[in-house]
């Protein structure tokens, strides 16, 4: 018995004297652990006489009991005082400023936000969105889009090409998203009402270009179809994307291999100031061209030019986020700029809609 007592104010000391959970569990394992020092001693009972069996039995297991809740009691304390001393370590100055969540500080970039006005205008319009892949076979980017052999937009200095294949093939990035107009021709019958979004690739950079930019192409093909649903739709697209009640509009003749006749468009705007607004003002400034559908674009897309006529039109995606915002810089698109991102980006559930204006 004598003992077990020495044992009892060895266990209860090393118990007081542990300084932190980690302590206190080595000691819960050396003592009431499976090879622990009571443990041990309880092993012993099987060898004792029933009488000393009767004395021991009950001291150890109260023994045991008690160091169990000495334990359980210590690591109470040294969890409050371990808590207390993380409040007065992690204290919050409550005087800063909270930071914005993830969708207050976040931005949406002007060319998502502009895919998505336009997205929005054209859909309110009847007009669905199609897609194609950004690298394309020669004939869908050029012969199919009625251009000639030995045409400049063949050649390594405007063109991307990649090098041949076994065939002697050379596959490149697409110049335009004309060659959806291909892809969607075969692949589905008029009445064809489309919009393609999407990028293209040149060998072009300035302030005002880019090797990689955005373009916007319109197809729309059925019976009957002449220039006047072409200016019809460019003008109800115009006010609705720059906000404007009216548009004046001017098409002088031009030159595209996949459309005849073919216009450059001018919209009239004001320019004297240090951003351009359109709807007002005596000035021009051209953006897109356009056309109707070449027959022989037809004819290779299996549409028959007798029965079916249409109108396309191609416009810059990032030059229209750049006349609309005030961009003045293309090549601040692409330059990751945290600072630019905050100042010209759109919060991300500000959604364009018609009837809630699409850039409010």
């Amino acid at each position: 018995m004598d003992d077990l007592k020495q044992l009892e104010t060895e266990i209860f000391a090393r118990i007081e004297g542990a300084a932190d959970e980690a302590a206190l569990e080595e000691v819960r394992i050396a003592t009431i652990g499976k090879k622990g020092s009571i443990s041990e001693k309880m092993k012993t009972l099987g060898k004792m006489t029933p009488e000393e069996r009767q004395t021991a039995g009950p001291a150890l297991n109260g023994l045991k009991n008690a160091v169990t809740e000495a334990i359980a009691a210590r690591k109470d304390i040294l969890r409050r005082a371990a808590i207390e001393e993380r409040l007065k370590n992690e204290t919050v100055d409550i005087t800063l400023p909270v930071r914005q969540s993830p969708a207050e500080a976040g931005r949406i970039h002007p060319l998502t936000q502009v895919v998505d006005e336009i997205t929005a205008i054209f859909a309110d319009m009847g007009f669905s969105i199609a897609e194609g892949p950004e690298i394309e076979t020669d004939y869908y980017n050029f012969t199919a889009l009625n251009f000639p052999e030995g045409h400049p937009a063949r050649e390594m200095h405007d063109t991307f090409f990649f090098n041949p294949d076994s065939e002697g093939q050379r596959r490149l990035l697409r110049t335009h998203t004309s060659p959806v107009q291909v892809h969607t021709m075969e692949s589905q019958k008029p009445p064809i009402r489309i919009v393609i979004p999407g990028k293209t690739y040149r060998c072009d950079s300035d302030a005002t270009h880019s090797p990689m930019f955005h373009q916007l192409e319109g197809l729309v093909i059925g019976k009957d179809i002449h220039a006047g649903h072409l200016r019809w739709s460019l003008e109800e697209f115009c006010k609705a994307f720059f906000e404007v009640d009216n548009v004046t509009m001017r098409f002088r003749p031009s030159f595209f291999p996949f459309t005849e006749p073919s216009f450059e468009v001018d919209i009239q705007c004001d320019r004297s100031g240090p951003t351009v607004k359109f709807g007002e003002g005596t000035d021009w400034m051209e953006i897109l061209g356009c056309g109707m559908v070449h027959p022989n674009v037809l004819r290779y897309g299996g549409i028959d030019p007798d029965e079916f006529q249409g109108f396309a039109w191609g416009i810059g995606i990032d030059r229209l986020a750049m006349l609309k915002y005030g961009m003045p810089d293309l090549r601040d698109f692409f330059d990751a700029d945290a600072r630019w991102i905050s100042h010209y980006g759109f919060r991300p559930l500000d959604i364009p809609t018609l009837f809630g204006g699409v850039s409010s």
